[in-house]
């Protein structure tokens, strides 16, 4: 779902009132052109609200563009992470490194950083290249979307929970989460200014990416997560929405209910898809009939891998409402049982070094081996 584009507001370092700047940090060969990062005034110092991408140019903007507007990033006193993702997390170490600043994110967030930071490059691309193999996809797609990885971004000094303050004196930033573009996603509603920063939550004129990882995870639902995050945001009200990507808009609420009836309608499409398949299809199957902005054929690697990421999602809620089923039902279960004990242990940092194989998180990483395919319900 897309709105009518306008003139971005935000491409140069703005001054929103209310002590909150915005500054577009650059995201190298990526469509979204920038993080819109945000800096809050306070007593105590500027906290930011993400941090961009780790690249030197990035940096740069990041620095001078704070600089333009009085804030010096060396007096910045925290940054509130959305969610791990490059773009958002990359450049928060660095901040850090060069003020102290603390950094915060969701618990569950933070528990993905530090299994990432355990497994290493070389076993997240192996699980990457597993996943993408389960999903159907073939052996030059895998390499295309596994080819280039950017590294965990630092770990969190502090782990940020739903309803919480954040530290941030003189200002009442509460912490919202918003589990569905990622588990420990964030949103934050600055009440003294009846303002949300929606991270990549609510976006004014695009949907944000909702995946699965892995693809054939049973256990986990992330757009039917994604869809109750969009009611809680509805809830709270006409908020000014402050997003991390394209421009700020007047009404977070009316905008989530937009997103929840885009994802119901494609939720309903994709059934009728498979019906009118006639056969059980693999995730990659289905990415390839479905609706993109581009044709499939011009969509690149990264951009496949994501699109059956989103697949996936939608083909999980379908199942989690029953709609559809799993084949071969028995296998995925097995794996499914697997993973689930497998990452519970290792989100809650009970897994042993040396334990038994299958319990420790290089075995929730490798997931199984077999393509997972979906079906109607008969």
């Amino acid at each position: 779902m897309k709105t009518r584009r306008r003139p971005y507001s935000e491409q140069r370092p703005t001054d929103l009132g209310g002590g909150v700047w915005s500054v577009p940090v650059p995201i190298p060969g990526n469509p979204l052109g920038y993080t819109l990062v945000y800096a809050i005034e306070s007593p105590a110092g500027p906290v930011l609200i993400d941090a961009g991408w780790n690249h030197p140019d990035a940096w740069l903007a990041l620095r001078d563009g704070l600089a333009s507007l009085g804030v010096d990033v060396r007096e910045v006193r925290g940054v509130v992470v959305t969610h791990f993702h490059p773009d958002h997390a990359g450049l928060a170490g660095r901040v850090r490194e060069e003020s102290g600043a603390w950094i915060a994110m969701h618990e569950a967030d933070a528990a993905l950083v530090r299994l990432m930071r355990q497994v290493g490059d070389g076993l997240q691309r192996d699980f990457q290249a597993g996943m993408l193999r389960r999903a159907g996809a073939g052996a030059v797609e895998v390499e295309e979307v596994t080819a280039n990885r950017p590294g965990p971004p630092a770990p969190p000094d502090r782990e940020l929970h739903d309803g919480q303050l954040v530290d941030l004196p003189g200002r009442a930033l509460r912490a919202i989460w918003t589990p569905g573009h990622t588990p420990g996603h964030l949103c934050l509603h600055l009440q003294d200014a009846d303002r949300l920063f929606t991270g990549d939550h609510v976006l004014p004129g695009i949907t944000p990416h909702v995946g699965v990882y892995p693809y054939d995870r049973a256990d986990v639902d992330p757009l039917g997560d994604f869809l109750l995050s969009l009611e809680k945001v509805a809830g709270l009200g006409e908020l000014e929405a402050l997003p991390a990507h394209e421009w700020t808009f007047p009404d977070a609420a009316g905008r989530a209910r937009e997103i929840r009836a885009h994802h119901e309608e494609k939720l309903t499409a994709l059934a009728a898809l498979l019906a009118e398949a006639g056969r059980p299809l693999t995730i990659w199957e289905v990415a390839e009939r479905m609706t993109w902005n581009r044709p499939w054929p011009e969509l690149s690697g990264m951009l496949r891998g994501m699109a059956a990421g989103e697949a996936a999602a939608h083909l999980r809620a379908l199942e989690a409402r029953g709609v559809i089923r799993r084949m071969p039902e028995s296998e995925s279960a097995s794996a499914s049982a697997s993973a689930s004990a497998s990452a519970s242990a290792s989100a809650s940092g009970t897994e042993s070094q040396e334990g038994a194989p299958g319990t420790g998180p290089e075995a929730w990483m490798r997931g199984g081996t077999e393509p997972v395919r979906f079906a109607l319900h008969s």
